[in-house]
């Protein structure tokens, strides 16, 4: 299988290749220089021989150039992948994104269920994939609900702003399972950019645009007659 690489790998793999090329290319021109100087006025280099030495120097020269492209190419991309995002800024937004911050002692999510369920399960788990809180959902009819967490684990104890949580919904109509998935939604405020991929700000969220799964034009309230 092959391994995806960001776009600051690529770019940073692009320069390294450059440096390296040069190098090559400087220690090329040295060599045959040297070569030039010192060679035998009775027995001069073969023209054949300076011909590919110059056929390969030049094939360096295009190498430089060519990564000297790709790295303009990649630089590009990543402005227009940041370009591209600041057109969510404004609208709101749904993201299939279960990962939030406690703020002001309270996290929020939503859940949607694909069928009434006889019994569904949230669970909050800490940044290391710990369950801290678990309890029954508060709707289990088909759609999607709304649920904040208090910030408070199954114990009682309340736990300090600024951790990860993420959520975690299970859900089950008798002895059958019932698909469930956790969202993300809210008015999209910022957009940022890691390792070449934009993410947007969505609440207290920071969600990678590839997990939107909807988007709507932020509908101002209606003034006042």
């Amino acid at each position: 299988m092959v391994d995806a690489i960001t776009t600051t790998e690529a770019t940073a793999r692009a320069t390294a290749s450059r440096t390296s090329l040069v190098s090559n290319f400087e220690t090329f021109l040295q060599l045959l220089t040297a070569q030039l100087k010192n060679q035998d006025p009775l027995s001069p280099l073969d023209s054949n021989e300076f011909t590919a030495q110059l056929t390969q120097m030049t094939g360096v020269e295009q190498q430089l150039l060519t990564n000297d492209l790709l790295t303009s190419l990649l630089a590009a991309q990543q402005g227009g992948g940041l370009g591209g995002a600041t057109t969510y800024i404004g609208k709101d937004a749904t993201a299939a994104w279960s990962v939030t911050t406690l703020d002001e002692g309270k996290a929020s999510w939503n859940y949607e269920l694909g069928a009434s369920a006889s019994l569904a399960t949230l669970s909050v788990l800490d940044s290391a994939g710990k369950v801290v809180w678990t309890g029954p959902a508060p709707e289990r009819t088909t759609g999607t609900h709304g649920f904040v967490w208090d910030g408070k684990t199954t114990a009682g104890g309340q736990l300090p702003d600024g951790g990860i949580y993420s959520l975690k919904v299970t859900a089950k109509n008798g002895t059958n399972d019932v698909a469930a998935q956790v969202l993300t939604r809210g008015r999209v405020s910022g957009v940022e950019l890691y390792d070449g991929i934009p993410y947007l700000t969505i609440g207290k969220s920071i969600v990678p645009v590839s997990s939107v799964i909807a988007l709507d034009e932020d509908r101002a309230p209606a003034a006042a007659a």
